[in-house]
C-alpha cells in the first residue's frame, strides 16, 4: 500500500508518499509545495492544485491522509488552512483515491505516543520510524510524513478488520 499524507496550508503544503517495504514502511518521496505571500490567493491556490495533481500523477498512491483544520486563534490563518485542505480533497476525489482526515493530537499520539507530543518529538519520530538520515525541513514536510504514516495504519487496520 502506498498512502500520501498531506500538511494542507496556503504557504506550505508538506506532502510525503510512504509505502510498505519489508516489515516496515519507507518514505517514497516527500517535500513542499510554496507559494508567495505576494501571489494573489486564487493564483496559490491554483499553484497547489497542480502541483498535488503532479504528485498524484506520479506516485500514484493507493490511499491518503490529510490533516483536519485545528482552528486555533488565528481565523485567517485557519480560513486559509481551511482553502488549502478543499483542494486536497478536490485532487483526490478526483483521482478516486480513499482518504482519511486525521486530528492532529491523532497524529501525534500514533506517531510520538503522546497526543499533545511536541513538534521535535514528531520530527524524532518520524526520522526513526522511516530510517531518514535527517529531519525532513521546512516542518511541514516532517508533519507530512507524520500525517502519512497514521494514515497508513489507519488504512492498514480497516483492512484487516475487513478480511476477517
Amino acid at each position: 500500500m502506498r498512502v500520501l499524507g498531506i500538511d494542507p496550508g496556503t504557504a506550505i503544503m508538506g506532502w510525503g508518499v510512504i509505502e510498505q517495504d519489508g516489515g516496515a514502511q519507507r518514505a517514497l518521496a516527500f517535500g513542499a509545495l510554496e507559494t508567495p505571500s505576494e501571489m494573489a490567493v486564487g493564483d496559490r491556490l491554483k499553484v497547489l492544485y497542480h502541483g498535488l495533481q503532479r504528485i498524484i500523477d506520479q506516485f500514484r498512491p493507493d490511499r491518503a491522509a490529510v490533516e483536519e483544520l485545528f482552528f486555533g486563534q488565528n481565523v485567517k490563518t485557519a480560513i486559509h488552512v481551511g482553502q488549502a485542505r478543499g483542494i486536497c480533497l478536490l485532487a483526490l476525489a478526483e483521482a478516486e483515491i480513499s482518504l482519511t482526515e486525521l486530528k492532529p493530537s491523532e497524529v501525534k499520539l500514533a506517531v510520538a505516543g503522546y497526543g499533545a507530543a511536541d513538534k521535535a518529538q514528531v520530527e524524532r519520530m518520524v526520522v526513526r520510524l522511516l530510517g531518514l538520515d535527517e529531519t525532513p525541513k521546512p516542518d511541514d514536510v516532517a508533519d507530512a510524513l507524520a500525517i502519512a504514516l497514521t494514515g497508513y495504519e489507519y488504512w492498514r487496520y480497516r483492512e484487516r478488520v475487513a478480511g476477517s
